[in-house]
């Protein structure tokens, strides 16, 4: 690498995309650069793999992907620390991060069959002659536009479910992570070779808006709401449907009867983890008076002990450090106070553990996605007022409650995709759990039955199985079988429940 290049920043030289470590500058890898005609024959390409993906059936396509599940855990360490190399993540979040990848890859190609599967529906009056089918088939290619933060675990999300059900995938890594994402693609390759059912295109934003015009049927983004907003844009022009998980501004409650120990240690856990970097990170709290004194001095205690190079590795994206400074320095300006970091938390590439308290609500720190290891914490009077100011937020993915007696109540009444009740983050973890958010964090669902159904089209059959005795949909139908049709109708459906 030249003098001119910043460690972490992108760089493309001589038609490849060279990645290198945010704190190091140490080359991580290169790979090819993917030219708007490049990435529509890799669409092509997939279109046909698609056709011979889906003639293995629900029971061949489980095999493999269970096949390429047992490699990623065989070769867990090797992935750990290619995502080290190239995003600075410490080894062992890696290793958490591919243990829940493998979750979400096993549960989608155990329950893809029973989830999309024909079923037959119960008949209904109005076509008592006919037996109704329901069932559940792919679109065929689908494009996922991955992110940088969590580049192994997020995008085999969408990819898992996308394969389970049927499709091939064209799948576009972050500008940040291409040697990751190159690697889950050469690894499935070697699974399946016969075909290339997961394609990984490179290059900057052009690539990703490239693939959303490129004939895909379907298109699932994670990265920030903006741009996602352009990805919608891209693909409605040809009407292609998305899944947007877009930002978060993610809060925590700690109620009056909460374990503030266990909070306290969920609260640095979710906030911090992954040096903050993450979208379902916890940004702020809200904890009730009664608590929140013991609360503030347990999380500065637990927050201190982290370490910047260790525990907390460096900020992937170089311009995101101006963000979180920015972020500090309008909180600190509008009367917040540091209790623990401040100011001079930013020292690229890292960020020091920073906690915030006296935060106004309309400072940028409270109300944009900061997306470092900064935690602000603000004193409210009850419950009520702690869902109030977390729900007024235009994002809205996940969250978390601390407390007891009421604890779920609360959970039921944040804005939210996803809340973990006395943990954070934990609904990561949980195949068989959908994972999204409303507002501006986007909209539809990755993981579980709902994350599945997001990769297929429902198609409904309907099969005449006897002689039609109330004929209604046919100008056959004579006035007195109108007639019956209706004395059937009120026999039925004519009481009051």
């Amino acid at each position: 690498m030249t003098a001119t290049h910043v460690p972490g920043l992108p760089v493309i030289e001589d038609g490849h995309l060279i990645s290198t470590n945010p704190a190091s500058g140490a080359e991580a890898g290169r790979v090819p650069v993917a030219d708007e005609k490049a990435v529509i024959a890799a669409v092509e390409r997939a279109r046909e793999a698609a056709l011979w993906w889906q003639s293995l059936g629900w029971d061949g396509r489980k095999t493999r992907l269970l096949r390429w599940r047992t490699l990623l855990v065989e070769r867990i360490q090797e992935l750990a620390e290619l995502a080290e190399l190239e995003s600075g993540k410490p080894v062992n979040d890696g290793i958490i991060e591919v243990t829940a990848a493998v979750e979400h890859l096993d549960w989608a190609a155990k329950n893809a069959k029973r989830v999309l599967g024909p079923r037959r529906m119960r008949t209904r009056l109005l076509l008592a002659e006919h037996v109704g089918h329901l069932e559940y088939q792919p679109y065929g290619v689908v494009g996922v536009i991955g992110p940088w933060n969590y580049p192994i675990v997020t995008p085999i999300g969408p990819i898992s479910g996308a394969l389970a059900a049927g499709n091939a995938v064209v799948f576009k890594p972050s500008e940040y992570t291409p040697v990751v994402g190159q690697w889950l693609a050469d690894t499935f390759a070697e699974i399946v070779p016969e075909h290339p059912v997961l394609q990984a295109v490179h290059g900057l934003g052009d690539v990703g808006g490239a693939l959303c015009r490129s004939g895909v049927q379907k298109v699932s983004f994670t990265g920030s709401t903006a741009t996602g907003k352009k990805v919608m844009a891209a693909c409605a022009e040809n009407l292609v449907p998305v899944v947007i998980e877009a930002g978060g501004k993610d809060a925590l409650i700690v109620d009056a009867d909460a374990d503030v120990a266990a909070a306290a240690e969920a609260a640095v856990w979710g906030s911090m983890t992954n040096a903050g970097q993450t979208c379902i990170g916890i940004e702020r709290v809200y904890a009730v008076e009664s608590v929140y004194d013991k609360f503030v001095d347990a999380v500065v205690e637990k927050a201190g002990k982290l370490r910047t190079g260790q525990e907390i590795g460096p900020i992937t994206m170089p311009k995101q450090l101006d963000i979180i400074r920015d972020h500090i320095e309008d909180a600190l300006a509008k009367g917040g106070r540091a209790v623990l970091g401040g100011a001079g938390a930013v020292q690229a590439p890292y960020v020091s553990p920073t906690v915030l308290v006296d935060v106004p609500a309309h400072s940028s720190e409270m109300r944009e996605e900061t997306f470092g290891p900064t935690l602000t914490i603000t004193k409210v009077r009850d419950a009520d007022e702690a869902v109030q100011k977390a729900n007024d937020s235009p994002y809205g993915l996940g969250g978390a409650v601390f407390g007891k007696k009421d604890a779920i109540r609360i959970a039921r009444r944040l804005r939210s995709g996803m809340v973990a009740v006395n943990g954070t983050l934990t609904f990561v973890g949980m195949g068989n759990l959908p994972f999204g958010g409303v507002g501006e964090s986007g909209f539809g669902r990755i993981h579980g039955e709902d994350g599945l159904r997001e990769f297929a089209r429902a198609k409904a059959i309907t099969v005449r199985r006897a002689r039609s005795l109330l004929p209604a949909m046919t100008f056959e139908r004579t006035p007195a079988q109108v007639q019956q049709i209706v004395k059937a109708l009120r026999l039925l459906y004519g009481r009051k429940p």
